[in-house]
């Protein structure tokens, strides 16, 4: 039974800098109680899982969740979801690149329409490097053209969207190719799809687990065409 009207889920793998910081950003910006969030440590082999332990008893709308061995960003993100008692759901990444504030923009926008449950709020990158802009818009055309559908801006963050879509999916990927999916799936299902803009800050502390240079980004770049492709053959539940 649900008795949140929002759980927003933080996937984080090697973390440990970035903990304090995630729990503090998030106190000062949540002033309700009505907002869970559920931090997993996705199979951290650093201090995240000790550091969460010690933490998390310090802050009323957080929990967190261990996955053993890390199966996937988005595993990870399912994990979270699976667990959340929210009447709508989410998540951000756990770098904090986007401010923690950006998730109550996102809510404030489905509270404007009445809480509508045929909705998908989606974050829109601004202040990006530009290296990293024309590989997100190579994607978002790529995407685009196979699916036969318009996306744009694809790993955008945050995404929140009813608990309704959550139930009613049961093929989400288990890598990063799980942003794709589940506003590929919504744009199917004729959500409506809401975009507002959010400034893409440097990562604070830590390291990205792909973005490290050309090769990984190669590598990530043809895992997720192969998935596209995967999905256009496949029905969208």
């Amino acid at each position: 039974m649900t008795n949140k009207t929002l759980s927003i889920i933080l996937p984080c793998f090697n973390e440990e800098k970035n903990i304090p910081f995630i729990l503090e950003s998030f106190y000062q910006v949540i002033k309700r109680d009505d907002i869970e969030v559920i931090i997993v440590d996705n199979g951290s082999k650093d201090n995240t899982a000790k550091l969460l332990k010690d933490l998390i008893p310090k802050y009323s709308f957080a929990k967190s969740i261990r996955v053993e061995l890390n199966k996937g960003y988005g595993y990870g993100i399912i994990s979270g979801l699976r667990v959340a008692k929210g009447n709508y759901l989410g998540w951000t990444h756990a770098d904090m690149q986007t401010n923690p504030k950006d998730i109550l923009k996102a809510f404030s926008l489905i509270e404007e329409h009445n809480f509508s449950s045929n909705i998908f709020v989606k974050g829109l990158r601004r202040n990006r490097k530009s290296s990293e802009l024309f590989f997100s818009v190579g994607m978002s055309i790529f995407s685009s053209i196979i699916l036969l559908t318009p996306l744009w801006d694809i790993n955008a963050q945050p995404n929140i969207f009813s608990r309704e879509l959550f139930d009613n999916c049961s093929n989400a990927p288990y890598d990063f190719s799980f942003d794709l999916y589940y506003y590929f799936l919504a744009l199917k299902k004729n959500y409506r799809i809401i975009r507002f803009d959010v400034k893409f800050e440097k990562r604070l502390y830590g390291h990205s687990n792909w973005n490290i240079n050309w090769k990984s980004k190669l590598q990530f770049i043809f895992r997720n065409l192969i998935y596209i492709l995967k999905l256009r053959s496949k029905r969208y539940n």
